[in-house]
């Protein structure tokens, strides 16, 4: 017969790792299903400065550290990302692009989020070609040349300080006349002089020599006039989209298709948890997501205790 697993954690942000240490130190022999994207959004970031106990860390370090901690615990981690699941019958049914199937007790969904795109002329033609989500990912291929940054939260203020690293040609592009990041994230950038910030503006098209980004058009949305920026790289930070779609017609999922969350972690079907950014719109900090995975732990525990 086929194993029915504890539990089964899909995602490996900091989320599901944080699960999978505390269901393994529950002797749960929890599953992490690592998806496509192993380590999550940390792994695409410079240094942390605001995770409790390290001063300063690279976000891949963070992550190698956590997922080292998981498996010495003896959680497994397998490849692959989870397509399906059947969450209409128990043991619940998972499976995988890697034509697994995984039978499942409880199930811990930390699938994270995917930064937005702008879906405009030009952005597809040159995405990886001077288009790119990642500055902690590309930006040493800019130095000395010219940036844009899209966005105004704390993910834009981050890539404009990142980048300080190598050019002194930084602009963020905003839509709103303020920008909406965190206090300590915008005063870093307003006060810093190789950084110039475009208010009420989008951008309208990416252009480009047919190999790499030349410059981009934006649009001043209060006189609706256009105007031509020369840059050598975009940088897009407008915001996350919940990686829920295989969970679409199983749980009960918000207007934006974030998964809601009745108690706790408790997602619409009772032994299916929810945590990190794929139920958190508001908080997409590491540590919330964190702490978000140990209370998913606890919830399964009790909800596996309580089902016996």
């Amino acid at each position: 017969m086929q194993e029915i697993h504890n539990v089964v954690i899909i995602g490996s942000g900091p989320a599901g790792l944080t699960a999978g240490i505390y269901t393994s130190r529950a002797n749960l022999k929890p599953i992490i299903i690592a998806g496509n994207k192993p380590g999550g959004q940390l792994m695409g970031t410079s240094y942390v400065e605001n995770w409790p106990g390290e001063k300063s860390i690279l976000g891949p370090q963070l992550m190698m550290n956590m997922e080292n901690h998981a498996k010495g615990l003896g959680c497994i981690i397998q490849s692959g990302q989870v397509t399906k699941v059947d969450f209409s019958q128990r043991p619940f049914t998972l499976w995988t692009d890697t034509n697994k199937e995984l039978k499942a007790h409880s199930v811990i969904i930390a699938t994270g989020a995917t930064p937005k795109r702008l879906q405009i002329p030009g952005e597809d033609q040159y995405w990886g070609k001077g288009v790119t989500t990642c500055a902690a990912c590309d930006g040493a291929f800019y130095k000395d040349k010219k940036a844009l940054i899209i966005g105004g939260g704390d993910t834009a203020m981050e890539d404009a300080s990142f980048m300080t690293k190598f050019t002194k040609q930084i602009t963020v592009i905003h839509i709103l006349d303020e920008l909406t990041a965190s206090y300590a994230m915008k005063e870093r950038v307003l006060k810093n002089p190789d950084i110039k910030v475009i208010y009420n503006s989008t951008l309208t098209e990416i252009n480009g020599d047919g190999s790499h980004v030349t410059g981009v058009a934006i649009k001043n949305q209060k006189t609706g006039q256009t105007e031509q920026i020369q840059t050598d790289v975009v940088f897009i930070a407008i915001g996350l989209s919940p990686n829920t779609k295989p969970f679409s017609g199983q749980l009960e999922l918000d207007s934006h298709g974030y998964i809601v969350l009745k108690k706790g972690t408790q997602t619409s079907v009772p032994g299916v948890f929810a945590a990190g950014d794929v139920a958190d719109y508001l908080y997409r900090q590491a540590i919330t997501s964190a702490g978000t995975g140990c209370m998913a732990a606890f919830d399964a525990e009790r909800y596996l205790c309580e089902a016996k």
